[in-house]
């Protein structure tokens, strides 16, 4: 049996660390860097345990600790993993260490490092939980620090508005989530001889009339599609990630807009089966509009930043289409696409953020020539655009390969539709290459400068995982399979038991 206190180790230890780092006298930048490094670094060690640990044909949730605080009121610790689960706190360990060592000058202080961590926290809190007003908590805490590495260290003049825009999006879906744990709680109450628990175990066995579960699903999905952002939810999406800092703009991609996808897949399904297949059409509607939307706009983007942004919202059109394939090709795909995305995302806006710093703009039109004076810098970003594209033989191919398999499997010849998607993200891609690093460099761009050994450092690992998981993938379908079927059976069971 896992002991769990590795489990409760991976998600106290970034807040300890954090609060020791914020309670430290006043550090040089590079110390800070060192302190913050060196704990998430522990942190993705702790991870990596928990991943070789893990046994994908073993117990569904491990690693669990059940804790009770106050049974009346249905207040408990209650945390576990499956092979989804593992995947995504990898995903984490993996993408802090590497914003903090790749942050700008600006944030590389203390209390920036801090509330990074204490997003980590956070963030893997959401994917260990097993009790829904635990992962309430846990999701709004991504809230705080998320505001303030926008409002603080983005764009000192539309920074603070961005954030706000994020903050209240996020509050208001997450409104919509609070009801609807508390209504599904007592509906399980009264059903089952007045205990009161938000455990989603327990509560999955909830019996649901077909108008209150396709209500109760619309609260959930309310805020997970803000969260991830699904369009027409995505507007603040666009502002954040362009104005944050490249830190805040790693971290809002590759890991908070999991936290939605990830609420759709684990709750959704397990919760409101039978709902979510009366609901299914509308939600691959707006996941197919926003995958072809998210592509269009990204074509008239100017700005590099704001391109990978409506890039990031036509990959979150994929991963939920995949999820609501509810097959096995379907939700594997969508799942690997949630890891594999945010090693792309990641490699990206950091790319962009290496180039920012060093001419003081991420304009298109205001970058040229950039393959001559740089050329290290243009192979990564070629291998990142060419994974986030979806070339075979890096990772973005075979998850969404997966994604469409799937999406044919349930839905047939609709699968063309979100196939022009990746044929117009790769018109947009390589057109954005060929502005930046094409032609004669010239002025400031002739003097660019290539990336530095601490930059190499950063993106080598992301560039290593694109391309073992494009050739390999294996790894992570042989760990997350056991945990799909499992997912997908409670959506079939739901919809005998409500069909009786």
């Amino acid at each position: 049996m896992h002991s769990s206190i590795l489990l409760n180790a991976l998600i106290l230890f970034p807040v300890l660390g954090a609060v020791v780092l914020a309670c430290l006298p006043e550090l040089e930048q590079s110390a800070a860097v060192v302190v913050g490094a060196a704990i998430a670094i522990v942190e993705l060690v702790g991870a990596a345990f928990l991943a070789v640990g893990y046994h994908p044909k073993g117990a569904t949730y491990q690693y669990a600790s059940y804790k009770v605080y106050a049974r009346p009121f249905g207040l408990v610790w209650h945390v576990g993993v499956d092979g989804i689960s593992v995947l995504l706190i990898v995903l984490t360990a993996i993408i802090v260490p590497l914003a903090i060592i790749g942050a700008t000058p600006k944030m590389r202080s203390r209390t920036a490092i801090a509330w990074l961590l204490l997003l980590e926290t956070a963030t893997i809190g959401s994917f260990a939980s097993l009790d829904l007003l635990l992962f309430f908590l846990f999701f709004e805490l991504t809230l705080v620090p998320a505001y303030f590495l926008i409002a603080r260290w983005g764009d000192r003049l539309r920074g603070p508005a961005a954030a706000m825009k994020f903050f209240v999006y996020t509050l208001v879906g997450s409104a919509f989530l609070l009801v609807g744990i508390i209504v599904l709680a007592f509906i399980h109450q009264s059903q089952h001889g007045g205990t009161l628990t938000f455990s989603i175990i327990a509560l999955a066995d909830t019996h649901l009339s077909g108008t209150a579960g396709v209500l109760l699903l619309l609260a959930f999905t309310a805020a997970f599609a803000v969260k991830s952002p699904l369009f027409p939810f995505h507007t603040w999406s666009p502002d954040a990630y362009s104005e944050a800092p490249i830190a805040g703009s790693v971290v809002l991609a590759a890991l908070l807009a999991k936290l939605g996808t990830y609420g759709i897949l684990r709750f959704d399904i397990t919760l409101f089966g039978h709902a979510l297949r009366t609901v299914a059409p509308s939600i691959i509607a707006l996941s197919i509009i926003g995958i072809l939307y998210g592509a269009i706009v990204a074509c008239g983007s100017r700005d590099l930043k704001r391109l990978l942004a409506y890039s990031s919202l036509a990959q979150v059109g994929f991963i939920i289409l995949g999820t609501v394939s509810l097959n096995r090709a379907g939700v594997d795909g969508a799942v690997l696409l949630m890891f594999n995305h945010g090693i792309i995302t990641a490699a990206l806006f950091l790319l962009v953020g290496f180039l920012a710093e060093r001419r003081g703009t991420s304009q298109i039109s205001d970058l040229r020539g950039l393959q001559g004076p740089a050329p290290v810098f243009a192979a990564l970003f070629t291998v990142a655009m060419l994974a986030s594209i979806g070339l075979p033989g890096l990772n973005g191919f075979v998850s969404e390969f997966l994604v469409l398999v799937g999406f044919f499997g349930a839905h047939g010849y609709w699968a063309i539709i979100p196939t022009l998607g990746v044929v117009v993200a790769a018109i947009y891609l390589l057109w954005a290459y060929q502005q930046v690093f094409h032609g004669v460099a010239e002025g400031d761009n002739a003097r660019i400068t290539d990336l530095t050994g601490r930059e190499r450092g950063v993106l080598a690992p992301l560039v290593a995982i694109m391309v073992l998981l494009g050739v390999y993938p294996k790894i992570v379908l042989d760990l997350i399979g056991p945990s799909v079927v499992h997912l997908l059976a409670h959506a079939h069971v739901a919809v005998v038991v409500v069909g009786r």
